[in-house]
């Protein structure tokens, strides 16, 4: 029993600084981008800041991440509070929401080469910090690999949803935002619902899962080539 407790709050000890620093910077990114381009709510309501505590959402950032870790998911993930950002304020609204909704991800892109490249400091540290450190490194990777492909679908309101709102002709557009309340929903039974009516039913329709697992993969494998970590 004291050996699980110990794998436990190990594995747990491992996952807290990477997926908080993945949200934070995520979401900071966002209000940077939106300051930098006209939009001012962020900054004025203290979004725009490495504080993770600005930042957290009881259900994406706590109660999620802690029941896939609990249930062995082949993936971890979460979100945190979204940045407020109002587009009209923006200098040019449609091309500048495309520039905020990218910034997320990208930092998450950005998060994961780093830590990818502290590697090499990580080997230089004395057992057994070093391998503490190490894997911290790599689930800096996996979750923010994960977390910039998950945003990058193209649900509103995830980034990816606003990517493809900006670049649809306005009609288009205006209908697509309309989908935006049953987003979470959407993206709640793709991730729970659907497999767990699959089991239930004695078929594999986890497929969501497989495709964010093949899809980070993808990302995670470019990322240790660039750097040379393999």
């Amino acid at each position: 029993m004291g050996g699980d407790l110990n794998a436990i709050l190990y594995t747990v000890s491992t996952w807290v600084v990477p997926l908080l620093l993945a949200i934070t910077l995520h979401e900071a990114a966002h209000g940077f981008a939106a300051r930098r381009l006209g939009d001012n709510t962020a900054w004025m309501l203290g979004r725009v800041t490495l504080n993770p505590f600005k930042h957290v959402d009881p259900v994406g950032t706590v109660l999620i991440p802690a029941m896939l870790l609990l249930l062995r998911a082949p993936f971890l993930f979460g979100w945190a509070k979204p940045v407020p950002v109002n587009f009209r304020n923006l200098n040019n609204p449609r091309r500048d929401m495309i520039i905020v909704a990218l910034a997320g991800p990208g930092a998450n892109i950005f998060l994961a080469v780093v830590s990818a490249l502290l590697f090499y400091v990580a080997r230089e540290l004395p057992s057994p910090a070093n391998a503490w450190v190490a894997q911290n490194l790599v689930n800096s990777i996996l979750i923010n690999a994960i977390l910039a492909v998950f945003n990058m679908l193209p649900i509103p309101p995830l980034d990816g949803g606003r990517v493809v709102t900006g670049l649809l002709p306005r009609r288009l557009a205006y209908r697509f935002e309309g989908l935006e309340p049953y987003g979470l929903l959407l993206i709640l039974t793709l991730i729970f619902l659907l497999p767990f009516a699959g089991r239930s039913a004695g078929l594999d329709l986890d497929f969501f899962a497989r495709y964010l697992m093949w899809a980070s993969g993808g990302v995670v494998n470019a990322i240790l080539s660039i750097t040379g970590i393999r």
